[in-house]
This record gives structure tokens, sequence and C-alpha cells, in this order.
């Protein structure tokens, strides 16, 4: 409040100033004192509003009305930033938005590269050799008579692999899987509860803090026109 206090200081001291002038002054004294009157009356009194937003005075209804009403401030803090910022159509928005430009940029290979093609290959000669095959296969050399397939069947395998993962199906099915609508949800009530826990731990001094800090620039500017117009009507009153 430090600004605040400067600017009033100054408008109040100034109006001082031109009641004192108005009564050493052998010209318009009249004029002077109702002018430094009305400019310190005006001054004085939207200093006394601006102060009276935050601080309680005893025996004034409607004093102290920021730390007064800090729950009402604080339950129109979250639905500002929920209505506003976190709507529910909006992450999810975000969420098609960002699954659509991942999957332009997908890139599977990694994965691809990570599977153990040997073990499906080991697996698939076990089935064989399990089954009504494995008797037929063991009087032509038994698995043995397999090697030759098994640097063809994991080539084939990559790339089916590959084919598959590239085509619009697996790709439609992967965005899918991903529920927009669910994740937003999670999302939403994540930031929820991170918001309820943070106004929770908010006090009537905080809010009062807060406010002071968004608005204390312009409050000052209040004294400073007070004592401007009240000044105005001053003289305007005088000549009347």
């Amino acid at each position: 409040m430090k600004r605040i206090f400067n600017k009033s200081f100054v408008t109040n001291l100034l109006a001082v100033i031109v009641i004192a002038a108005g009564y050493c002054s052998p010209v318009y004294p009249e004029v002077l004192k109702s002018i430094g009157f009305f400019a310190l009356s005006g001054a004085f009194t939207n200093w006394l509003a601006v102060h009276m937003l935050f601080e309680k005075i005893p025996g004034i209804y409607g004093s102290g009305v920021i730390p007064n009403r800090f729950v009402e401030f604080k339950s129109s803090i979250k639905n500002l930033m929920m209505e506003q910022f976190f709507k529910l159509e909006n992450i999810e928005q975000f969420i098609q938005k960002e699954e659509q430009q991942g999957a332009q940029i997908l890139n599977l290979e990694p994965i691809l590269n990570a599977v153990d093609y040997d073990k499906i290959y080991e697996g698939l000669v076990s089935s064989i050799m399990e089954s009504s095959f494995g008797a037929m296969l063991q009087m032509m050399g038994g698995e043995e008579a397999l090697v030759p397939l098994r640097e063809p069947f994991i080539e084939k395998m990559k790339i089916t692999l590959q084919n598959t993962v590239e085509s619009p199906r697996f790709t439609e099915a992967l965005q899918h899987g991903l529920d927009a609508h669910k994740i937003g949800e999670d999302i939403i009530g994540k930031i929820e509860t991170v918001i309820d826990k943070r106004l929770e731990e908010l006090t009537p001094q905080m809010v009062k803090e807060m406010v002071q800090e968004i608005i204390k620039q312009h409050l000052g500017w209040l004294v400073v026109w007070g004592g401007i117009f009240g000044g105005l009507l001053g003289a305007a009153f005088s000549f009347a």
C-alpha cells in the first residue's frame, strides 16, 4: 500500500496547503479555501473508501469487505479457473488435437526393433513340433529341417508388423484407445484437487494481499482524482 499512501499523502498535503493559502492570501481567499476544503474532502473520502475495502473499521458497516468475504473470493477464484480455463470441452479439444499431431509423428520403429523375433520363431517351431506335423518333420530331420526358414520368417514378420502399424486401421484403433473424454475428466479432477488444496491454505490476509497486488497501482489514483474533482467543484461552488 506504499504507492497508495504516497499518492494519498501528497494529494491531501496539497489540499491542506491550498486551505492554508486561503487563510493567508489577500487575493481570492474564499476561492482558495473552497477549493482546498472540497479537494481535501474528495481525496480523504476516497482514501477512506479504499482503506475500508481492505481494513475493518469498528462501527462502520461494510468495511473490510475483502477479508470478510474471503470465502466468496476463494469460490469465485475457483469458478473462474475451472469454468474459463479448464472446461472439460477445452481439455478434450486439446487432447484430440495432440492425438492427431502425435499420430502424424508417431514413430513405432524403436518398439518394433525391441521385438524378440527369435522367440517368436522358436514359439512357432515349438507349436509345429507339438502338432500332428511334428512326427512327419521328425522323419525329415526334425527342427533342423526348419532352420533355413528362420531368416526369411523373421524378415517377413518385420515387414508384416511394419505394414500393420502404418495402416490407417491401426492408427484409428490407437486413437480410439486414447479416450479424450476420460483423460479430460481425469485431468479436470486432478486440477480441481490441486486448486481446492491451495484455496484451503488461503487466509483472509492472503486474499487481501492478492487483491491489493492486482489493483494497488490504480487505487492511489482514486484519491488523486477525488482531490482534483473536489477542487474543481469547490471552485465552481465559490463562483456560484
